[in-house]
């Protein structure tokens, strides 16, 4: 069974049909069975491994490409330098190894499509297998079938970008995780556009509110006045945005309550995105014990009366399983009415910060980034450009 890229690109096709053994595995293209030399001048074979370009693309991204096996030699055993880069093994994904990395740039340019990328690198890697020995059965092209099935994901289309960046391996830090996501503001919302593009398992959205004129200018993308004027709940609208990209979203048309707060217990991380003190208790209490991770996003926004300039502060309290006991120390739980300027405009640039802060501490929680300082609570002023971190005073 054919991969359903390999079927929609006529070069890939074009290979497959020439007997080429090709794979699909985690955004890469795999060769298999391509003939080489060794050092010690024995006939092996190894896999070819391209980075692909995407769904709609038929143009490789790049003229580099991966090995598996031994660097390639020539008839006397002397590597083939021409396309060496390194021989380094690198994981490209948890399930894609390789040992050595080429590089062969074409004279006339870039590569236009895939059965001129993966014909060169053949013939160069083959070339003095065949030399050595002239039996037609040492090739590439075996017409041998490779089963090559979807892969399991979340997303409607290859995740491209962490494949060519060689990033895939620590992408999977995120597979199987549950979240969820209370309160879907400017903040809230900024936060799923971020985590939808990790192949987390679920995404679960609370809120009870609807889209309303305001918050069209502090959510992520456009909305048409059509759809302002069909006032629709924010967990719906977000929800048909983001299932273009990915399943897994699963809308929550209700605040968290004393009825339902339970439910977040079941979550591996749960993003607080709301602005009242109550609903904020309401939560830390109910996962007080759990293993759950709480990562609490707050802003504050003022105006110097003096300078008629405003000053903001975005704020990203972390608590984890073992550290829920902490929660009086970072978390506000009063509730303002008034909350100054704040409330009054829309400052959607604080949002995207907000958001963008958390989501950064959560993936270095999920291990994704490095994590030297392990802060349990980090505040970014505008004003002087510092962020600050803190820990539970003595």
């Amino acid at each position: 069974m054919s991969h359903p890229l390999i079927n929609r690109d006529p070069n890939l096709c074009r290979l497959r049909d020439e007997g080429f053994e090709l794979e699909v595995r985690s955004g890469h293209l795999l060769i298999h069975s391509v003939p080489y030399v060794n050092s010690r001048c024995e006939i092996a074979t190894g896999t070819l491994v391209m980075v692909l370009a995407g769904e709609a693309s038929t143009i490789p991204p790049g003229h580099t490409a991966h090995f598996i096996g031994d660097c390639p030699c020539n008839t006397d055993g002397s590597e083939i330098v021409q396309i060496k880069n390194n021989g380094r093994t690198n994981v490209l994904a948890p399930d894609l190894t390789v040992n050595q990395f080429f590089s062969a740039k074409l004279r006339s340019g870039a590569y236009t499509n895939y059965h001129e990328k993966v014909t060169l690198y053949v013939e160069i890697i083959s070339g003095p297998a065949r030399a050595l020995n002239p039996d037609p059965k040492i090739t590439a092209q075996t017409f041998k079938p490779i089963v090559s099935a979807e892969q399991d994901t979340v997303f409607n289309y290859m995740d491209t970008a962490s494949s060519r960046a060689g990033i895939l391996a620590c992408t999977q830090q995120f597979i199987g995780r549950k979240i969820a996501i209370v309160g879907l503001g400017g903040t809230g919302s900024y936060v799923l556009d971020l985590v939808a593009k990790t192949p987390v398992a679920e995404i679960h959205l609370f809120d009870g509110d609807v889209v309303r004129q305001p918050n069209a200018f502090r959510l992520p993308g456009a909305l048409s006045l059509e759809e302002l004027e069909a006032v629709p709940n924010k967990v719906d609208h977000f929800h048909s945005i983001y299932s273009k990209l990915r399943r897994g979203i699963f809308p929550h048309p209700e605040k968290i309550t004393a009825d339902n707060v339970a439910e977040l217990r079941a979550f591996d991380h749960v993003f607080l995105c709301v602005d009242k003190g109550t609903p904020r208790r309401l939560v830390v209490d109910a996962l007080r014990g759990t293993k759950t991770t709480i990562i609490d996003v707050g802003m504050g926004v003022q105006l110097s009366p003096e300078t008629q300039k405003l000053w903001g502060v975005c704020r990203v309290t972390t608590l984890t399983g073992e550290r829920h006991g902490d929660a009086e120390h970072f978390i506000p739980f009063e509730d303002i009415e008034d909350d100054g300027v704040y409330s009054n405009i829309q400052i959607a640039d604080l949002n995207c910060l907000n958001a963008a802060l958390a989501v950064i501490r959560w993936k270095k929680l999920c291990g994704f980034y490095a994590d030297d300082t392990s802060e349990h609570q980090a505040a970014y002023t505008t004003n002087t450009n510092i962020i600050t971190n803190s820990e539970k005073p003595e």
